[in-house]
């Protein structure tokens, strides 16, 4: 379960205009990732990269260390895809990370891989937060490029991404999320009315 949940897409924001209850910004895990980090630097605390394609979480420590001098890297591990399929392989992560005892572990494995391993971690690191971060490793790694900030600002990022990536994408931003989004729009919508009949 959650402690702080964040509005990562542009249509929670709508959403949240549409009912009348507007959220203040929307929050990426790719910006939160380097706001985060500046921070656990500040702070003196430690990070540990957990996520993306092989080699993905290794450049993006050596990005962060560029950065953020300063800031601790307690690790970085790319599991291969399916890890959390295989049990032995799925102990070692999580031993893996375990024994880092980070203060912070990005997890970026996207929905709901991510929260399904930060679910499995927690008993083993109560102190740890954890952020699930999507491809927000992959961001600061340079293996993914950012939507340009008009799309960003607009809610066309996604177009961005798909483009970028059409086979892993196509089915979930059309399939599942775009039918989501309607039903969220429109729910929106009624609540609104609702509250002023």
């Amino acid at each position: 379960m959650s402690e702080i949940v964040v509005a990562d897409g542009k249509p929670l924001i709508w959403a949240s205009r549409i009912a009348g209850h507007p959220l203040p910004a929307r929050v990426p895990g790719s910006d939160l990732i380097w706001s985060l980090s500046a921070a656990m630097a500040d702070a003196g605390r430690s990070v540990y990269l957990l996520g993306g394609e092989p080699g993905t979480s290794e450049r993006a420590e050596e990005v962060l260390r560029e950065r953020l001098p300063h800031l601790k890297i307690a690790g970085n591990l790319s599991p291969a895809f399916g890890f959390d399929t295989r049990p032995e392989e799925y102990a070692e992560v999580c031993d893996e990370v375990a024994g880092a005892a980070p203060d912070v572990v990005f997890a970026g494995f996207g929905f709901p891989k991510q929260e399904r391993v930060i679910e499995r971690l927690r008993p083993r690191l109560p102190r740890t937060w954890f952020m699930g971060c999507g491809a927000a490793i992959g961001f600061v790694a340079g293996a993914h490029s950012r939507a340009p900030g008009w799309m960003q600002d607009t809610g066309l990022e996604w177009v961005h991404r798909l483009a970028m990536e059409p086979r892993r994408l196509m089915r979930r931003y059309l399939v599942d999320d775009a039918p989501f989004a309607v039903r969220l729009l429109a729910g929106s919508a009624r609540e609104r009315l609702r509250g002023r009949s």
